[in-house]
């Protein structure tokens, strides 16, 4: 009963197409469990194995030559390095830009080549030009050094050190310790660049008594050559001695403040002169350059460190190696400063982590296996309700298999998990279930009619929907290809989304075609026999569809428009209307235009440009009267302080150099804010309510700022960069 008009039969196998063989071949096969375990573990050791970082791995064909000439002003520095030099380095097959900053006494000229250029090459290419010209070099010049820019110089974490008593542990003693945390970060494996920054270093300092030295006949410049020649050892032969050979050292390096002391400098009337009858020296730290501090915001939880003055702080920053898992290395670093914190801090030290990329790389990862099961558990209810709740574990069981698949690819091909590789699987996420539901859903239709036996009917549905899914696939693979286009950073920043949003399309269609079918034939074959012996024809399984509220509901609103000729031409010219409008927002400007959304880190940055000629001091007074403003926000968990030294750079300081900021006036604010799930606001939102009262206190002292927030891509030198050129003969200070 319930056969007549029923499908044909499908085709022997020998007469069918590939892709009929294929879904052929997998429906009847006992491979297939086997196959979908074996996908299901090679995408967890995917996941296990992959490394996982905030940036995507880009080589960032660029390179810093820094030239030293101590004396040399200025405007020579530019007439007689840089600008020679610029013209020298222009001259590389791929550079691209040439770009140089002139300071009194040095010199730094940045070589920027094409994205695509070798790295190697690159920079063979480039000290070539250099050694190869060295005749040139004009003689102020004391030396030069080229230093490669490379993303994995950029610290994933930064460890605060700070004292909560002052008084008894200052900055320097901070320093002290934060050299010995160096040295012991350095032996995880797979670091790559540490440094510590802030604090006074160790030195010893001798300081001259003019008096003392006009008394005993002395000058500056004698004491400065006899120290220069007596703390020297160099090698004066040897000799043999009992059948053995011992070679000879002459002189000795000093090895204590009390012999340094004891240096005789100059003798007059045969009477020595030793350092301590004419200076002072001293065992401690240097003089100030700079000041790094700490202060704590309301949304830190350590309530006896909320509202505290600005404590004296130092950082140590730590890089990981290229190709290194980040979440690794960083949980490697917060073990071994828990343990030494343990072991050598004095009472009142403390140590943060005010820069974990690791711990935010690991939280994008888990935001993603949480979208995956909230996405699974929606389209699984989804189905359920409309198909039934079998219907519904076999797309759930489709959706693991192909992103499984997927991250597969990602690990053979080179890539890592990164905050771009997260967003491309995210964004293919609602377009890798529509497979496994159009597949589904036609299944169900077919077992429904009944009109033939479940493997027969499984096989046609799938064959019937399997040009639009292939054609479908297609066309979001060719509109994904053109990203593969991109010139500039922001290609290879987007590699990984060119590849997996098409890769992960192609492992749904494959999924779709194997592993859904089968599935789908083993869960619902029982539940069509159930329904076959407790229903009647397919003429009663259609008046029960007709008469469904949601056929119903579509019955009245689309038969009006279907009838009629003019209101057909209406919705279709509504329609256009509609398109045209949207398209007319974006040429109006009335909706933003980006190219990637803002990130919600937990980080901001302020840049502090007090006028030229600001004392240290000054320049910290301002810097901390604007971290003032920043603690009354309520997101802000802390605020480190950097005056006259650049902090530990992200990548977008590393694209814009700010690691050479330095000066007496120059300040740099660096703001923690709290997890994104314990606040309201997004960063972004957090910097605009912030802008306009930091900019009015820094009017209030002349100095200038700027808020930056990490990009959603690929850093740039500037927001908006501008050429300026003049006629010949017009001055330089006119150009500024």
């Amino acid at each position: 009963p319930g056969m007549t008009g029923e499908t044909p039969a499908p085709p022997p196998a020998a007469d069918q197409p590939l892709l009929g063989r294929i879904v052929d071949l997998f429906l009847r096969s006992q491979l297939t469990p086997f196959l979908v375990v074996v996908a299901l573990i090679a995408g967890l050791a995917a996941i296990l194995l992959t490394p996982r970082e905030e940036e995507p791995q880009i080589v960032v064909p660029m390179a810093d030559v820094l030239v030293s000439a101590p004396g040399l002003p200025v405007e020579e520095i530019e007439r007689q390095i840089a600008t020679p030099l610029e013209k020298l380095l222009a001259q590389i097959d791929g550079v691209e830009h040439v770009y140089s900053l002139s300071r009194p006494g040095e010199a730094v000229v940045t070589v920027r080549f094409f994205v695509g250029e070798d790295r190697e090459d690159s920079l063979v290419k480039l000290y070539n030009k250099i050694y190869a010209n060295a005749d040139g070099i004009p003689p102020g010049v004391a030396g030069w050094v080229v230093k490669p820019v490379e993303i994995d110089d950029v610290p994933i974490v930064v460890v605060t050190l700070w004292s909560a008593r002052p008084e008894q542990i200052d900055d320097f003693g901070l320093r002290r310790l934060a050299e010995e945390l160096e040295i012991e970060l350095q032996a995880v494996a797979e670091t790559n660049r540490t440094e510590v920054t802030g604090g006074r270093p160790r030195e010893i300092r001798v300081e001259l008594d003019p008096e003392a030295l006009a008394a005993r006949s002395t000058s500056a410049l004698d004491v400065a050559w006899a120290l220069d020649v007596s703390n020297l050892r160099r090698p004066a032969g040897g000799f043999d001695s009992r059948d053995r050979f011992l070679t000879v050292d002459a002189g000795a390096f000093f090895t204590s403040v009390p012999e340094l002391r004891r240096a005789v400098v100059n003798v007059v009337d045969g009477v020595p002169v030793f350092l301590e009858d004419v200076a002072q020296v001293v065992d401690g730290p240097a003089e100030p350059e700079a000041y790094t501090w700490i202060a704590f915001g309301p949304a830190e939880r350590k309530r006896a460190a909320a509202g505290a003055p600005f404590l004296p702080a130092v950082h140590v920053a730590v890089a990981k190696r290229k190709g290194a898992n980040a979440v690794e290395v960083a949980r490697q670093v917060r073990a071994r400063v828990e343990a030494f914190a343990a072991a050598h801090f004095p009472a009142g030290v403390e140590a943060r982590i005010t820069r974990d990329y690791g711990e935010t790389a690991d939280d994008k990862v888990n935001e993603l296996l949480e979208a995956f099961a909230v996405a699974i558990l929606i389209v699984v209810g989804l189905i359920a309700y409309s198909l039934g709740w079998r219907e519904g574990l076999v797309i759930a069981a489709a959706v693991p298999i192909t992103f499984a698949l997927t991250l597969l690819v990602n690990h053979w091909a080179g890539y890592t998990i990164n905050r771009v590789t997260l967003f491309a699987l995210i964004l293919s996420l609602g377009l890798v279930v529509d497979d496994p539901i159009v597949d589904v859903e036609n299944i169900h239709r077919h077992l429904r009619r009944r009109l033939q036996p479940p493997l027969d009917a499984v096989r046609t549905a799938v064959n019937e929907v399997r040009p639009p899914i292939l054609l479908a696939t297609l066309a979001v693979i060719v509109s994904f290809l053109p990203m593969m286009l991109i010139t500039g950073m922001m290609g290879p920043y987007m590699q990984p989304m060119a590849l997996n949003v098409p890769v992960a399309m192609v492992m749904s269609m494959v999924v779709a075609f194997t592993v859904t079918p089968w599935l789908a034939y083993h869960l619902l074959k029982g539940k069509a026999a159930r329904r076959a012996a407790a229903e009647g024809t397919e003429g009663a399984e259609a008046e029960r569809i007709e008469e469904s509220g949601l056929y119903r509901g579509f019955s009245r609103l689309l038969t009006p428009l279907l009838e009629r000729r003019r209101r057909a031409w209406a919705l279709i010219g509504l329609v256009v209307l509609l398109f045209a409008g949207a398209a007319l927002l974006a040429a109006w400007r009335a909706v933003p235009l980006k190219m990637l959304p803002f990130d919600n880190k937990n980080e901001l940055q302020v840049l502090v440009d007090p006028p030229e000629g600001t004392t240290l001091e000054r320049s910290d007074a301002i810097a901390r009267r604007l971290a003032a403003v920043l603690l009354r926000a309520p997101e802000v968990r802390d605020v480190t302080l950097f005056t006259g030294l650049a902090s530990p750079m992200d990548f977008n300081g590393l694209v814009r150099h700010y690691f050479l900021r330095r000066g007496g006036n120059v300040a740099d604010i660096r703001v923690s804010l709290a997890p994104k799930r314990r606040r309201e606001l997004q960063s972004h939102e957090v910097a605009l309510s912030l802008r306009r009262e930091l900019e009015a206190a820094a009017r209030a002292e002349g100095a200038r700022i700027a808020i930056v927030e990490v990009p959603p891509g690929p850093p740039v030198l500037s927001t908006i960069t501008a050429e300026v050129y003049g006629a010949p003969g017009v001055p330089y200070a006119r150009l500024r």
